[in-house]
């Protein structure tokens, strides 16, 4: 039995530096396993009698089978569903984008969820599906799939999104946070590639991250770690009450930006936009910025130099190897971001690591999604191989 375990494992390891590095070629594969070259040429045979590999590049690299099944990854927003079907290499073949209200409740959406995943497949490969991940804007248990509480979604509270979708379609589910989903995504084909640690930060309506560690997204205790909405920087503040959203999430995400514009983008009394004043958000701040208003300068400036702060703070209790930007917010105003951000955060921390933007941009989440559904189903598929 514990040889059958260290089996499974040692397959699934090889499964995985197959799926980052393709065509990856044995002395290579043997190194990073640890293993001996036969060894490795025994566990590659096995995989591939099973249909899971293929030989590639000179015939003597390995990699993944396009054609042994397809996986589905979905990224939900407050208002959106992003679906993505991929074959067995994580390459997407084909996606589609549905709106959400959030008013619907959890009942209709899954409902929802179920139906666009259906549509995604086409009817001759419906048998061919692997696995299916998701990432929701909620923290999740990791050990169970509850989806915890979404605040930006009504009555989206201990749900059990996984049990509902296992049921549906019988096979492994993954759930996850979003910004865990685009820590994922980016260490596998973004600018984190390769990195043992670092941290992303998701920047949207809200704020989150996902946290590598040793090469491994790390959950915490309830599987929270990252929500850094709470996070404090002033400290004389303390003992307020910010309600859900918390102190961070208060300045430093959308919702902060477009608060901040509007009391410092104040329109003239009796002006045409007098009326409009409360419908403004960031992206009307950004706009703003880049048609050299100073007050969005200064409402950006003010923003981005408390998300300075909060990254120093992160760095000096993490001490990553790079600190990733993502989310919309990012690309708003890119360039002032990072250069407001590195400044306040190497003043605090002298031994700050490099910040970026992150490659994959809105496609983060989807592409976290994918590669966990690819390594669920490699996991399903391992089990069977004994």
């Amino acid at each position: 039995m514990k040889s059958d375990f260290h089996l499974e494992a040692s397959l699934f390891q090889l499964l995985e530096e197959v799926s980052r590095h393709p065509s990856i070629q044995p002395q290579a594969l043997a190194a990073k396993l640890n293993l001996g070259r036969a060894a490795v040429r025994s566990q590659t045979r096995r995989l591939s009698r099973a249909g899971l590999v293929i030989p590639s590049g000179d015939r003597r690299g390995t990699s993944l089978n396009p054609d042994y099944g397809c996986l589905v990854g979905i990224d939900m927003g407050a208002s959106h569903l992003h679906f993505a079907l991929a074959d067995f290499t994580g390459e997407i073949v084909a996606d589609t984008k549905e709106k959400v209200r959030p008013e619907d409740g959890p009942r209709r959406t899954i409902s929802q969820i179920k139906k666009g995943i259906h549509r995604l497949i086409p009817a001759g490969k419906r048998n061919t599906l692997r696995a299916v991940a998701m990432a929701v804007p909620s923290a999740v248990d990791p050990r169970t799939g509850l989806v915890l509480m979404a605040n930006n979604l009504q009555g989206w509270k201990n749900i059990n999104l996984k049990r509902e979708l296992e049921k549906e379609f019988r096979l492994p589910v993954c759930i996850d946070n979003d910004a865990n989903m685009a820590a994922i995504g980016e260490h596998w084909r973004g600018v984190a590639r390769g990195l043992d640690n670092f941290v992303f930060i998701a920047l949207g309506t809200g704020i989150g991250s996902g946290i590598f560690v040793n090469g491994h997204l790390y959950a915490g205790r309830t599987g929270a770690a990252g929500e850094l909405q709470f996070l404090q920087v002033e400290w004389p503040r303390w003992n307020e009450d910010f309600g859900v959203t918390g102190y961070f999430e208060s300045y430093a995400s959308g919702q902060g930006i477009a608060t901040l514009g509007r009391k410092l983008m104040k329109p003239r009394p009796g002006g045409r936009s007098a009326g409009l004043a409360e419908t403004r958000d960031a992206y009307f701040v950004f706009d703003a910025f880049r048609r050299g208003n100073r007050q969005a300068r200064k409402t950006l400036e003010t923003i981005f130099t408390i998300l300075g702060v909060g990254v120093a703070n992160i760095v000096g209790v993490l001490d990553p190897d790079l600190i990733v930007l993502g989310g919309g917010i990012s690309r708003g105003a890119p360039e002032f971001m990072l250069q407001t951000v590195a400044r306040v955060a190497k003043r605090i921390q002298p031994n700050c690591p490099p910040i970026r933007i992150s490659e994959l941009g809105v496609q983060a989440q989807t592409c976290g999604a994918i590669y966990s559904s690819l390594m669920a189903a490699c996991k399903a598929a391992v089990r069977k191989t004994r």
